[in-house]
């Protein structure tokens, strides 16, 4: 994908237009840098990374200064489908193949305690952001559901991780009124959110803890050393620690990053507000749904009943000039009985992937962290990663060795080639999706 997504498809300091805009619990703007300041960890990415670390550093009583090149929780964090789930992009069993049964069960460990971290910053700082108990992964074909029979209940006998629940075709339709499933899994340990008040939640407890959040600031580059100097467009920041969090919109900031990490676009509508009758139709126990599609489809209510339905991903650089036309068809396909049901709001996002859709955790230099390529995983995983920065800046790295173990290698040609490769890939699944 060509460099500039910072740019390219939104205003610069705006957040885009949404129902999460909409219905969002804005803090008041927080300054650009204009000076030269100093920190002991400066942070850059105002998401829920960032945001984290900045909290967890804070209260561990380093000084610390946030840099965001537009407002705290523009990009993918306050843009997402709003689901906190368990694990990785990868099942337990195909983990257990890679990398052995003791290393499987410390990442399973610390996916639980990424769900977790995430309802206890939202109790501690009362966070107004929804919460609500309950994902589905449904299987879109039949072949899928052995496999979901066999992952409830390993993740049972295995992990003794009981939250979980198979659901064959029968007990599935009396949750999810489509259609188009055959099966799934019914995940009770974990939650779905309004995902731009979350980060706007965790954005006002780093503020209180005493973090510095410099917002409209863009990174210009840094420089390596005992210190680093972060360079913006009108200030410096001179630290010891430097931590990069900013996922998919890095652009040529890190080189090295952006060789295995691809920003990818992908997008959600809005209905309208449904009436009762309507809900009770769609998913009655207003649980979040996740599909077995390569290009997965996810959806869930919102507080005021409306479906925020996502899926599509485009492999230009621009969004599609009309983000409804894009999910309608896929909306209508999971739920046709809203054929006639308008949407108030459609907007997009970039999120990131790696090659083998696992985090990428890295310490670039001794002092220089990075954490991206969440895969689509990103709310847990990103809110359990600034816990884990905070850890190995402070000393302790055994925690984010874990993650950092995992193999994560450049995209075939780096990022020359790494975005028509990617089409490619992408383009082949979607096919396979349809036929």
């Amino acid at each position: 994908m060509p460099s500039g997504s910072l740019y390219a498809n939104d205003q610069p300091g705006q957040y885009p237009a949404s129902w999460y805009a909409a219905t969002a619990h804005f803090l008041p703007e927080f300054s650009s840098l204009t000076d030269k300041v100093t920190a002991d960890v400066c942070i850059v990415g105002g998401g829920y990374t960032g945001l984290s670390a900045a909290l967890h550093l804070a209260e561990a009583g380093y000084k610390v200064v946030l840099l965001e090149a537009h407002r705290v929780g523009w990009g993918a964090s306050g843009r997402n489908g709003g689901q906190v789930g368990t694990g990785l992009n990868k099942d337990q069993a195909e983990l257990e193949s890679m990398f052995g049964k003791i290393q499987a069960k410390a990442l399973w460990d610390l996916s639980l305690e990424a769900v977790q971290l995430c309802k206890d910053l939202i109790h501690q700082h009362k966070i107004q952001c929804d919460l609500q108990a309950g994902i589905i992964h449904a299987d879109h074909r039949q072949r899928f559901v052995k496999g979901s029979r066999e992952f409830a209940e390993k993740l049972q006998r295995d992990y003794d991780y009981q939250a979980i629940q198979f659901l064959d075709q029968a007990a599935l339709q009396q949750e999810l009124h489509s259609p188009l499933y055959y099966g799934g899994v019914l995940n009770l340990g974990a939650a779905h959110l309004h995902p731009l008040n979350y980060a706007l939640g965790l954005a006002q407890a780093v503020q209180q803890a005493g973090v510095t959040i410099y917002e409209r600031s863009p990174v210009l580059s840094y420089s390596n050393g005992s210190q680093v100097e972060v360079k913006t467009e009108q200030g410096t920041v001179t630290a010891n620690y430097l931590i990069l969090a900013c996922n998919g919109y890095l652009d040529n900031l890190e080189p090295k990053v952006a060789a295995r990490v691809m920003p990818i676009n992908n997008y959600i509508v809005a209905t309208e507000p449904l009436s009762v009758a309507q809900v009770q139709d769609l998913i009655p126990n207003r649980y979040a749904v996740a599909d077995s599609a390569f290009v997965v489809n996810y959806f869930r209510l919102s507080a005021d009943n409306r479906l925020l339905f996502g899926g599509g991903e485009s492999y230009s650089f621009q969004f599609p000039k009309d983000i409804r036309a894009l999910v309608r068809p896929r909306m209508l396909s999971v739920f046709p009985q809203l054929t006639e049901t308008k949407l108030d709001y459609a907007w997009g996002g970039t999120l990131a992937v790696t090659a083998n859709r696992l985090p990428y955790f890295t310490r670039l230099q001794p002092n220089v962290f990075s954490v991206s390529g969440y895969s689509g995983h990103g709310v847990a995983l990103a809110t359990l990663a600034g816990k884990l920065l905070a850890e190995v800046v402070a000393g302790t790295a055994e925690r984010f060795e874990v993650m950092a173990k995992l193999p994560n290698w450049p995209f075939p040609g780096g990022t020359l080639l790494r975005w028509p490769l990617l089409v490619t890939a992408m383009l082949y699944y979607s096919l396979r999706d349809k036929l």
